[in-house]
């Protein structure tokens, strides 16, 4: 129904900045809520950020202050700007996609934050 292809992973120093981005496509008109979700090494899968189709927004107490999760309608595109980023934030992020039938993922962009 709908496909979420992320994009902007990478390599990067603590510290540093990073923007990730997932293009929507499919049945993207029913879509409520769009965030972003990431799993450490070893961890379970996480919230990291969410945001509505009002921008109304919701983040981890770990990330909150230093993501900001934003969405394009027009581009069906959301996006996540990551600052100062820590060794903790090193992961898969995933995005995601949610309407009244369930929820849609990404195949997932690795982020590694290392010196």
């Amino acid at each position: 129904q709908v496909q979420l292809v992320e994009s902007g992973g990478g390599l990067v120093q603590p510290g540093g900045s990073l923007r990730l981005s997932c293009a929507a496509s499919g049945s993207i008109f029913s879509i409520n809520v769009m965030g972003w979700y990431r799993q450490p090494p070893g961890k379970q899968r996480e919230l990291v950020a969410a945001i509505t189709s009002g921008h109304s927004t919701n983040y981890a107490d770990s990330v909150k202050g230093r993501f900001t999760i934003s969405r394009d309608n027009a581009k069906a595109t959301v996006y996540l700007q990551m600052n100062s980023l820590k060794p903790e934030d090193t992961a898969v992020y995933y995005c995601n996609a949610r309407d009244w039938r369930g929820d849609s993922w990404g195949q997932g962009t690795q982020v590694t934050v290392s010196s």
